[in-house]
């Protein structure tokens, strides 16, 4: 019985573990700013060199989510498959670099915004 109570605990305590909340993204206050400082120079149009090559306009949110000429840049809800995560995490053998390196808080926090569904709060 003593046994059966402490296997039941633990597997308690391993469940709520996996509970802890991650913070609320919002667009406006905590992605636009990252944007806004590192990748705008290249993808405002209409000379920016990025919004040139490839038809990508980060100068909204709602140009941002159209995507480039090519198709989206982000899959809500899904960082893993979203270009430009995987932009900004160096997981493309591409020459799409920002000029400026985004920080792995930076790199999280648009993680997180996509994954939460990549909203315009």
């Amino acid at each position: 019985m003593t046994i059966q109570l402490y296997s039941l605990g633990g597997i308690l305590f391993l469940a709520l573990a996996g509970c802890v909340t991650q913070p609320r993204i919002s667009y406006q206050q905590d992605v636009a700013p990252i944007l806004e400082a590192k990748c705008l120079e290249c993808h405002l149009p209409p000379k920016g060199t990025g919004y040139l090559k490839s038809g990508l306009s980060m100068a909204s949110y709602e140009s941002l989510m159209q995507g480039t000429i090519y198709g989206p840049v982000i899959v809500p809800g899904d960082s893993r498959h979203s270009v430009l995560n995987m932009v900004v995490e160096d997981r493309l053998s591409t020459s799409m670099r920002p000029p400026q390196p985004l920080t792995a808080e930076e790199i999280a926090i648009l993680r997180l915004w996509v994954d939460q569904g990549a909203k315009n709060n």
